[in-house]
This record gives structure tokens, sequence and C-alpha cells, in this order.
């Protein structure tokens, strides 16, 4: 419980706003290295060497969709907060938006998906498309596909109601026009708050009705991005587990970025008045939540795919299961499950924000290994197949990728971090004048 009753005599009029020159050189420092690297790694993609562009396309993928998942984290704990009518949030509602407010800049970093040399790399089916078509966008694909002997093509054109390319880039748009509109539109509704005379409830009412139905533009997002860009790596695999997969690691790794940034504040004199251990033990409970949630889906997904025993499922499992990819794997078990859950039933500890945030690093490192998992293994079987004459017989790794993996990851973590504190500066850090903060602040659980 909080150590006095917070009223609004102890509320900045104005709010409080970060106001630092070690924080501008580390976002200037972080947007300077992004530029640099993104340069280079545009380099890599289009101006390499068949050998190198086909490698990187996989560390671009890795590290685009690693922290596409915490921005798209932050529009969902923002609309969450919204729809429930959360009352403890409200003191941390702006750090969810923020976070959330990095989303649209995803897109970016996500350009290099929309042509076609990187796509031949990542997406076989796209290019088995262009093939039999002839055309960049598959134009007359459909029907030569189904005039097809070869049984890929078949069941290519058994699924070309979703697996056609124009309908790809249409879905591309949407993921990021859609809810971008969305984000933007709640941050703006809850920053116009923070100058209003008279803020009054109306803008919540808003902001609730309006996170109701935009609910299912993030589930289409982050479910269908997963299935376009991670799934269709192989495009004879599926799981109908994997966009809930995808979302319980999404929420569990953004509510660790909001739990590490809430703490950073803290500890440089910012919202104290507003934030207190009953907020972080609140936010170390949802941590533990989704940590029990995404092993839950984990397992149901692969006890189904074990139990089916369906060439087309268990492929995924296999590949990594060979080679030093199954170390990765049984660490993924024990790393991403059994070590957080133990801790993170320690209340003392989530009241804590220094200890609790060091549990979200670790969070997030499992995080980087389980999406490594999802990408880089398909690496070496697609190079192997698009490029045997380079590569061979390489079954389990490609000598030297993991450098440009590195490159790509901070490439794209340095712009995130740059966006992110971007976000962070440009309005206030909590919605001083909502009139649910001193609830928020007096909160006890």
């Amino acid at each position: 419980m909080a150590s006095h009753i917070v009223t609004s005599a102890d509320v900045p009029v104005d709010g409080e706003r970060l106001k630092s020159s070690k924080i501008d050189k580390i976002k200037m420092l972080a947007g300077g290295l992004s530029a640099i690297l993104t340069l280079v790694s545009f380099f890599l993609l289009f101006g390499a060497g068949e050998a190198i562009s086909g490698s990187f396309a996989y560390s671009w993928l890795f590290a685009l969709f690693f922290f596409f998942t915490l921005a798209v984290g932050g529009c969902f704990w923002t609309l969450l907060h919204n729809v429930s009518n959360s009352g403890w949030g409200t003191s941390v509602r702006r750090v969810m938006e923020n976070l959330g407010s990095v989303y649209p800049y995803m897109f970016i970093f996500a350009i290099p998906l929309l042509f076609p040399s990187v796509q031949q790399y990542l997406w076989e089916w796209m290019t088995m498309h262009r093939e039999v078509s002839g055309s960049v966008f598959g134009a007359g694909a459909k029907e030569a596909l189904h005039h097809s002997h070869d049984p890929h093509h078949h069941l290519l054109y058994l699924k070309y109601w979703y697996v056609s390319i124009p309908f790809w880039y249409i879905r591309f748009a949407f993921y990021f026009v859609g809810l971008s509109l969305v984000i933007r539109g709640l941050r703006k509704l809850s920053v116009a708050q923070d100058s209003d005379p008279n803020p009054g409830t109306s803008r919540l009412y808003r902001a609730r009705f309006h996170s109701t139905y935009t609910l299912i533009i993030f589930a289409i997002t982050i479910t269908f991005a997963g299935f376009d860009w991670l799934m269709a790596l192989d495009y004879t695999w599926f799981s109908t587990m994997w966009g809930v997969y995808l979302f319980a690691g999404s929420a569990l790794n953004s509510m660790a970025v909001i739990i590490i940034t809430c703490t950073l504040l803290t500890q440089a004199g910012y919202m104290k008045k507003v934030v207190t251990p009953e907020h972080f033990h609140i936010k170390g409970k949802l941590l533990l939540a989704f940590t029990i949630f995404w092993a839950y889906v984990s397992f149901s997904q692969f006890f189904l795919i074990w139990y089916a025993n369906i060439t087309e499922e268990t492929k995924y499992f296999l590949i990594r299961n060979t080679g030093g990819w199954n170390t990765g794997m049984i660490a993924l078990v024990f790393g991403h499950f059994v070590v957080p859950f133990v801790i993170l039933l320690q209340a003392w500890l989530k009241r804590t924000p220094k200890l609790l945030s060091i549990m979200c690093v670790y969070t997030l490192l499992m995080h980087i290994l389980d999406h490594y998992l999802i990408v880089v293994p398909e690496r070496s079987i697609s190079l192997m197949n698009i490029l045997p004459d380079i590569y061979g017989d390489v079954t389990t790794t490609v000598p030297g990728a993991f450098w440009g993996d590195a490159l790509a990851f901070v490439a794209v973590g340095s712009g995130f971090v740059f966006f992110y504190l971007r976000a962070l500066g440009q309005n206030n850090l909590y919605p001083n004048r909502d009139p649910r903060l001193l609830e928020s602040a007096n909160v006890s659980n």
C-alpha cells in the first residue's frame, strides 16, 4: 500500500516531462547508429551477392519481428487498459501509449519485405507464383498452378485464396495503416486531456468505446503478420495456435519493456508521486500470468503436433531438434518458463522495481532466443535449396551468418530506442489531468 495518501496537491499542475541532456544524447546516438546501420543493412539486402543477401534477409526478418512484437504489445496494453476501464493503470497508461506509438515507425524497417529481390529468399511460394506466371505480382498464377503437374504447385493452388501476391500486399498495408491509426488516435485523445481546463470523463468514454472494436484490428495484425512473415517461411507448414503463441510472447515482453521504463523513470526522479510499489506488483503479476500463458500455448502447440504426427506439422520441430538447435529448444523450455515462473512467484520481488526489472531483461533475452529459433533454422534449408552451388549440403547453420544477425538486431533495435525515447519526451509522462489519476496513485492490492 502507498506510504501516504496522494492528493491533487502532490501532483504537479502541468505534469512531468522527460527533460534530460543525457537522454537526448542517448536518443541522438541511437538514431544516428540506426541510420548508419540501416543503410549498411539495405546495401547487404540489395547490393551484395546472393549468398550475403540471402542470408541477411533472414537476419533482418528476425530483428524486425522481434521489435515489431514489442511495439504491437504496447498497442495491446493501451487497448486493454481502455476497454477494461482500469483504475490502477492510469498512472502508467502514457508509458503504454508511448511504447505503442513506436509501431507506425516499424514500417520503415519493414520496407525491404516489399521487394521481390528480398522475398525470393524468404518466401518460396512467392517465387513459385512468379515463375509460373512470369509476372512480378503473380498475375495469372492461379490458372498456371491449377494446370501444373507439380504437387507443390497444386498445394499452392488450393491455398491461392490466401497465398496470392496481390492479397499479401493488401494485408501488409492493412497491418501498418490500421493499427497505426488506432494507436495514434488513442494517444492523441489522451494527450489532449493534459491541456484541457475541464478534462471530465468524456475522453475516457470515447477511448473506451474506440478501443473495443479496434481490438479486432490488433488481433488480426499480430496473427496474420505472423502467418505472412514467419509461418510462410515454409508454406507447407501450419499451426492453428501460431497466432496466439505470438500474441502471448508479444504481451509478455512488451509488459517487460513497460516495467523497465517505469523503473528507470522513477529512479531518475520522475513519476514518484503516481507510481508506487503497488503498480510494480500488479505489473509483475501480469508478467507472471503471461509467462504461464506463453508456456501453456507453447506446450499445447507442441503436444497437438506431436500427437497428430502429421508430416507437414512435425517438420517444424524436427528441424529445430537437428544439430545445435536442440540445445536452444531445451534452453527455451527451462529459460522461458521454469526460471521466471519460480522467481516471479515471490511477491516481495514483484514489489522491488530493480529486481523485477532484472527479471524483465532476462525475459527479453528469452524472447530473443524464441524468435531466433523461429526464423533462423529455416535459413539454412531455404538457402540450400535456392543457392545449392554456394551452400552445398549445409543443413543446420550458415557459416558466419551470426554477425549479420547481430548487425540487423542492433540496426532495428537502435531505431526502436530512438523512436521510443522520442515518444517519451514529447508529452507528459502520465495523464496528469485524468480524473482517475488519484485513484491510480493510491491503488492497493
